[in-house]
């Protein structure tokens, strides 16, 4: 019989939460237990903190998204922002606002992907909120991180003939959210207790939304070759909005290769199936949490040494503008069609 939040209280909810959690960190003096975690900043370390805001019905939904899947994509799209800016994470705060329809249990079930995914790269879990809340389930994360202050990469720090750089591929995150709709819309249209969602064949798109993985591992590779990025972003709106963040941010221009976006075969292969253009998709779909950066020309025989990276084009002079390059030759200026969380409240309403 799942147990009503009610029934604990908000302090006996956070003390089952967080009991089992242990710190590793020595620059967590104290954690969760007082009225603030106390953290000590290495000498000669710079420190990066961020913060996103989740909210079911806007960010999520639960009729697809399992709640432990959850927890570990709240955390890796903050951990994500950290490693954009070149820095280790090293602790995060969980704040969560709870509706009446969700148990102790479930509640339990969010918090064990929370513990998996700051398991992954070590990171400690120093504090946070409880709430009750009449809309669903709210979730605020924010990520602490640090890096020598020589190392910290700003997305402003890209200069003209820099080359650009994106990690793993992209749009497959995209695809998977237009299949959980796809099931989504199906199941509405007859809801029977023996409904079996179709994806066979595409368990790693579904896989690249439900639980995304920060890129940590790449700013480990880019370091034990010596590469320091000039400007760095994760994208989570879509390489198009990224590009021009960046463009904006460090005063350049962009010079983008359509052909040499990478998009993985079944991305390429689903987004045919719904009628989409894979190029399309990888440009605007979002939430595929790699890595996008530059690096100096001189760089190009090293960067080719690393797997699962792709120059993808180069900056130019900002009044050359942000253009894409397309396969037939064609010069198309670069839009953002990405991630707009007014825009989607705007058209639910």
């Amino acid at each position: 019989m799942p147990t009503p939040i009610s029934e604990l209280g908000e302090f006996a909810l956070i003390e089952r939460l967080t009991q089992q959690h242990k710190t590793t960190q020595a620059s967590t003096l104290k954690g969760v237990g007082d009225d603030a975690a106390v953290l000590q900043t290495p000498e000669g370390q710079s420190q990066v903190i961020t913060t996103d805001l989740l909210l079911e019905g806007i960010h999520f939904d639960l009729t697809y998204v399992p709640l432990k899947h959850l927890g570990y994509k709240a955390v890796m799209v903050n951990l994500s922002d950290v490693f954009a800016m070149n820095a280790q994470p090293t602790q995060i705060t969980v704040s969560i606002g709870i509706s009446s329809k969700f148990s102790v249990e479930q509640i339990d079930e969010f918090y064990e992907g929370v513990y998996l995914a700051a398991s992954r790269f070590g990171v400690d879990v120093v504090g946070g909120d409880t709430s009750a809340s009449l809309n669903g389930l709210v979730i605020s994360i924010t990520a602490i991180g640090y890096a020598p202050k020589e190392d910290i990469v700003y997305r402003s720090g890209a200069k003209p003939t820099d080359l650009i750089c994106v990690s793993g591929n992209l749009g497959a995150a995209y695809m998977g959210l237009m299949l959980l709709e796809r099931e989504k819309r199906v199941f509405e249209a007859d809801p029977t207790p023996y409904f079996s969602p179709d994806f066979d064949g595409r368990e790693y798109l579904i896989e690249r939304q439900l639980k995304p993985e920060a890129r940590g591992d790449v700013i480990a590779v880019l370091r034990g070759h010596g590469i320091r990025p000039t400007a760095m972003l994760d994208i989570s709106d879509g390489l198009s909005s990224e590009l021009l963040h960046l463009a904006k941010a460090s005063g350049v221009g962009i010079r983008l290769y359509e052909e040499r976006i990478p998009i993985d075969h079944e991305t390429h292969s689903a987004a045919s199936d719904l009628h989409l253009s894979p190029f399309g998709v990888a440009l605007n779909g979002g939430e595929d949490y790699e890595l996008l950066f530059t690096i100096p020309l001189s760089y190009a025989d090293e960067i080719n040494k690393i797997a699962g990276i792709q120059i993808i084009g180069h900056t130019t002079e900002a009044e050359e503008g942000t253009i894409m390059i397309t396969c037939d030759g064609s010069l198309v200026p670069i839009e953002a069609q990405g991630w707009n969380a007014q825009k989607k409240l705007s058209e639910q309403q």
